[in-house]
């Protein structure tokens, strides 16, 4: 019998889990819901890897070993989560290669703290590239001003990317040109094109919550017929942007040569306002070529009663157009909105990794500690 996540899997969404650790990896966990769940990749940020390590007893010996050897916080953190992606690595490999190299990927993010600095970015992006040393990687880079050349130079030098912490279609039409630039230097380059991937993650459940503040502020009739519609409403625009992209000569021709399309991923996509249905950013957001990446709340809920039927993007464009056009009579400025998230985005991500750096360093000093007994 079919499962709701099975339903989504043959309607083109790739299911990949927005949660990593290494009690899921050692568990069997991960493979597990590779199995049962149709799960095809997974993705990590530091608020994820803080919270694994915080629950730490995966990661005792490892910290003991990194402590004895006088290393500090930022080269532990970057040894504990290559690991932890390189495993993860491996056991989607099947997936890798039965997709073609198009899922089975998982996903690694460069510090936070270079979210503005072009050149460290590409520098970290090339180094974790190397570190977890896995054709499966993908290096996440936020979609920030300084991230979008940087984008374009990871891609050109033939290291598959996440670009991440996307909320505007303006952004996000900027992101798939940073992306194609990234191919054409690449193929200029001398490198296989063919390999390359890229997804686009867009947020979803966040933009409501912004929106849905505003539009509380107004406390008009219309405001409150407008709440829960802007996010479902801003993606499937960026699905529109992106078949209109893709479709014009300059990617054409890219794909004419052998590259591959940059992907919509939906991100933030576990439903924040309890008044809302639990799957609403699954059923509503399917499309083909397109990945959801899940909390696991938001997978099981999936599984258990989601309802897939097809299809619920591109024949719904001129009623999101139609949700931005009541948006802006109401006076909601969506370009304010969704430029305060990519600011708040940037800084909870810098806040997240300041947090992970002081676990790491705790779990430093105490198996340094215990190294001296």
């Amino acid at each position: 019998m079919s499962t709701p996540t099975a339903d989504l899997a043959a309607a083109g969404v790739s299911i990949w889990l927005d949660d990593l650790s290494r009690q899921r990896i050692q568990s069997g966990n991960l493979a597990e819901l590779i199995e049962a769940r149709d799960v095809s990749g997974v993705t990590t940020n530091p608020t994820i890897f803080a919270g694994a390590l915080s629950k730490g007893e995966a990661y005792e010996g490892q910290v003991k070993e990194l402590a004895a050897a006088g290393a500090d916080v930022d080269e532990a953190i970057f040894s504990i989560t290559t690991d932890d992606v390189r495993d993860a690595c491996d056991i989607f490999l099947p997936v890798f290669e039965a997709t073609n190299g198009v899922d089975g990927r998982v996903s690694i993010e460069v510090s936070p703290d270079l979210a503005h600095d072009t050149e460290g970015t590409v520098a970290q992006a090339k180094d974790l590239s190397a570190r977890v040393d896995r054709k499966n990687v993908l290096i996440k880079i936020p979609a920030t001003k300084a991230g979008l050349p940087a984008i374009t130079e990871v891609i050109g030098a033939g290291i598959s990317v996440n670009v991440t912490l996307i909320f505007s279609l303006e952004r996000y039409e900027e992101v798939i040109d940073a992306y194609l630039a990234g191919v054409e230097k690449a193929q200029a380059a001398g490198h296989d094109i063919s390999t390359l991937q890229s997804v686009a993650s867009f947020f979803v459940s966040r933009v409501d919550t912004e929106i849905d503040k505003r539009l509380a502020a107004l406390g008009t009739n219309e405001a409150a017929e407008l709440k829960g519609k802007a996010g479902i409403a801003n993606a499937r625009l960026a699905y529109e942007l992106y078949e209109k992209k893709f479709g014009e000569d300059r990617a054409k021709k890219l794909l004419d040569a052998g590259a591959t399309v940059q992907r919509p991923l939906w991100a933030s996509t576990g439903v924040k306002d309890p008044a809302l249905p639990d799957t609403l950013y699954v059923t509503e957001l399917v499309a083909p070529g397109t990945v959801n990446t899940m909390p696991e709340k938001t997978l099981e809920a999936t599984f258990d009663h989601g309802v897939i039927t097809g299809d619920t993007v591109t024949g719904a464009y001129a009623d999101a157009h139609q949700v931005f056009d009541r948006l802006a009579a109401a006076g909601v400025d969506v370009a304010d909105a969704t430029q305060t998230l990519e600011d708040e985005g940037v800084e909870k991500f810098i806040a997240s990794w300041h947090e992970l750096q002081d676990t790491v360093k705790t779990a430093l000093e105490a198996g340094s500690a215990q190294a001296a007994k």
